[in-house]
């Protein structure tokens, strides 16, 4: 079968009169880089045979763009006609960088900055707000960052692409969170004759990591097809006695039931288990006010300390293609996740001489055992086509979802005669053994809650001249909770929120390079959070805006995107420093309103040359709240990161590359020993490099190199701090066969 998606002219310039930006930055990066040969296609129009796989139709295999996406709209756009700032991880900058987790592809997109809690937790945040949408194939999963189910060391190898669309994204959440929405999207059965890869890796700390991916057709035709992916990681950190073990498999069978109907079923798994994971960090101030500095290999935990996550997802995509080109799709999903965690936070100053804590003042190490299970239940169901009115045509996709989360937590606590506070002794001296095994309260409950999420949603692309496109859309969510208090069962709360966030995006076709966009979005965010009586804050609302200019060259293998934001918000949930009674340490939030963002985002992804792929991203943003007071400080204002890959013409066979990773200077204001005191960190640079080369046409070798200049940074800066990696290396062996 066949099916036609419309691009933009895809000729692309003589290399005797090249774009203007293009050719400023290969000067920049590369003075003797060359522009590739002329594309031979002119068509506006690309035609793809074969059967259907996904919504995306690949670009060059070994390109950092794609073609086209979903992502923002659920209408199949090239990048350019995506009113909002969007960035796709391709599998190949994964494989080229060795991005193994969803949280190793954060921390190097566009706009995303990472704040590592401690060596098992990270949060993401973008224009100064947490990230908490994230997605599989669109179905979103409602995230509490105070408890660590691993959502973010999900494992790359299954995916084929990480969408991340920077702003709010209410039509495809249902809850327009102002900071990013985060899709990841699988990778499917779409080889109908047998082939697979295997890969092996070896790196700093003992990291040992495999890799085996194999797709077959399961009929003779072809028609039905089956793909499996498993692997499994071992290794210690840089963090002094920890140390995790990781494996997975993934599986797909997709059929091509009729040539118009696809049916894909699918399972995956990921359990992981930590030994001696830190709760926090080590304490950023000694009780006289003066900063610490411990080794970057320092270990808070205990001996005793664990951590253990697993992860099971089955689902099932239905596809059904009509012939006057419009399609239905239905997507349903069934999750399970449950942690278990034996940790030990250390809170206080410790004596700059003595390095003792001054238990009169609770000072010391608070234990805790906390076990998790988050169940979800999601279905999606939409359509999609093309119309014509008034003599022109255009696009319209409308459908619904529901979801259902149960979470369920429950906690015990150290027994003794100090209200579970235990003594760590001399910090300097600590290693973890002289912190005996305590005896443990019974088990008792901390928190159940169910959470549903109803949504009914409508967009249209209007084609109001041949140069002017309006997108509108908008989404009604209904979000309820119903939830008991900690150890309280027979005390039940509900909370339930309402809202249509209304989308629009208009697109202006400058000409076949640039155009310019201006887009506007409701805000309405359930946060999850609670105050100091654990009850839920009400909804963040407010209104999202962003204008800017895109470009594509290459027939979209290189795009560019300028963007100016500005968000509003009220009722943002902001923390108050301040424990929840009998939570295990959770922290309570408040609301604020008046909170304003405000920035400018620019990136360059794709092709600059035939032989050159690259990357560029950089970010400026303002965040305040009502009083003017700066939002998140902790989290940088502006950043920049770059990664490259270049292919020797000279030897086709080698590719070398690197990039790095800038941020300014971030602060952030803790209750230190003397009162409130602010604790900095300046800017800093990270540097990576890497190398691959093309044994034969099955083998390949690649070296990594991380941190090449041995960087000293915080990944954490608070009451406690957390370092960043140090210098570190992986090497990897391919065979495809």
């Amino acid at each position: 079968m066949s099916f036609t998606i419309h691009t933009r002219n895809g000729q692309r310039p003589p290399a005797t009169n090249p774009s203007l930006l293009a050719v400023c930055i290969a000067f920049a990066l590369t003075p003797a880089a060359t522009l590739a040969a002329e594309a031979n296609a002119t068509e506006d129009t690309v035609v793809v045979d074969g059967t259907m796989t996904n919504d995306v139709v690949d670009s060059q295999d070994q390109d950092y763009s794609v073609k086209t996406t979903t992502t923002g709209t659920k209408l199949l756009l090239v990048p350019r006609d995506i009113p909002q700032s969007v960035s796709v991880m391709s599998q190949q900058r994964m494989q080229d960088q060795e991005l193994t987790t969803i949280e190793d592809v954060l921390e190097n997109t566009t706009g995303v900055s990472a704040s590592r809690i401690d060596t098992n937790r990270t949060n993401f945040y973008s224009r100064g707000f947490i990230i908490s949408n994230f997605a599989y194939e669109d179905m979103p999963t409602f995230l509490d960052n105070r408890w660590n189910f691993g959502d973010t060391t999900g494992d790359t190898a299954i995916y084929d692409r990480i969408e991340v669309v920077r702003g709010a994204a209410g039509l495809m959440s249902g809850t327009g969170n102002p900071s990013a929405y985060v899709n990841m999207v699988r990778k499917h059965a779409d080889s109908k004759e047998f082939k697979g890869s295997a890969s092996a890796t070896y790196g700093s700390w003992g990291k040992e990591r495999y890799v085996l991916d194999l797709q077959a057709p399961l009929t003779e035709s072809g028609n039905v097809r089956g793909r499996v992916i498993t692997g499994y990681e071992d290794g210690d950190s840089f963090v002094e006695r920890n140390s995790t073990r990781k494996k997975f498999v993934y599986g797909v069978v997709d059929a091509d039931i009729t040539d118009s109907t696809l049916l894909s079923l699918g399972y995956s798994y990921q359990e992981s288990d930590s030994d001696s994971p830190t709760w926090g960090g080590f304490p950023s101030l000694y009780s006289d006010g003066s900063r610490t500095h411990f080794r970057r290999g320092f270990n808070t935990a205990a001996d005793w300390a664990y951590s253990n996550k697993d992860d099971t997802k089955i689902f099932a995509n239905l596809t059904q293609r009509f012939d006057n080109g419009w399609e239905a799709k239905i997507n349903a999903m069934h999750a399970e996740t449950n942690f278990d965690s034996r940790l030990m936070y250390i809170d206080g100053f410790p004596d700059r001489a003595t390095g003792l804590y001054n238990s009169a003042l609770f000072q010391g190490a608070w234990g805790g055992w906390n076990v998790g299970e988050r169940k979800q239940d999601s279905v999606d169901a939409f359509v999609r086509g093309g119309y014509e009115l008034l003599g022109r045509q255009h696009e319209l996709m409308f459908g619904g979802s529901y979801s259902r989360q149960r979470n369920n937590y429950d906690n015990s606590y150290p027994v003794n005669d100090n209200f579970g506070l235990m003594d760590v002794g001399n910090i300097h001296n600590y290693n973890g053994n002289s912190l005996a095994y305590p005896a443990w309260s019974d088990f008792a409950l901390y928190q159940r809650e169910v959470i549903r999420q109803k949504s009914g949603y409508l967009a249209t692309r209007l084609s109001l001249a041949d140069p002017l496109h309006l997108i509108l859309g908008a989404r009604y969510t209904e979000w309820s909770a119903k939830y008991n208090l900690e150890r309280k069962p027979d005390e039940i709360r509900n909370a339930k929120f309402d809202k249509v966030t209304p989308y629009a995006g208009l697109i202006y076709d400058i000409d076949d390079t640039f155009s310019v966009y201006g887009s506007y979005t409701s805000i309405f965010q359930p946060t999850g959070q609670r105050d100091a009586n654990s009850v839920f804050l009400d909804p963040t609302t407010g209104d999202s805006y962003e204008a800017g200019i895109k470009g594509d060259w290459f027939n979209t293998r290189l795009t560019a995107s300028l963007a100016v934001f500005r968000t509003e918000q009220d009722d943002v949930a902001v923390s108050t420093g301040v424990t929840i009674p009998n939570s295990g340490g959770q922290t309570a939030y408040k609301s604020v309103s008046g909170t304003v963002s405000k920035g400018v985002e620019f990136e360059l992804n794709g092709a600059l040359t035939d032989n050159l792929q690259l990357t560029f991203g950089a970010t400026r943003y303002v965040a305040e709240d009502g009083d003017g007071v700066a939002v998140s400080p902790e989290q940088p204002r502006t950043t920049m990161k770059l990664f490259t890959r270049y292919q020797l013409p000279m030897l086709p066979e080698l590719a070398i590359g690197g990039g790095a990773r800038w941020q300014n200077k971030t602060w952030q204001d803790i209750a230190g020993p003397n009162g409130p005191t602010r604790i900095s960190q300046n800017g800093y640079t990270v540097v990576d490099l890497f190398t691959r080369y093309q044994a034969t046409k099955n083998l390949s070798v690649q070296a990594n190199l991380n941190n090449v200049f041995d960087k000293e940074y915080y990944d954490y800066l608070g009451t406690y701090g957390v370092y960043g990696a140090p210098r570190n290396f992986s090497v990897s062996a391919s065979y495809s066969f």
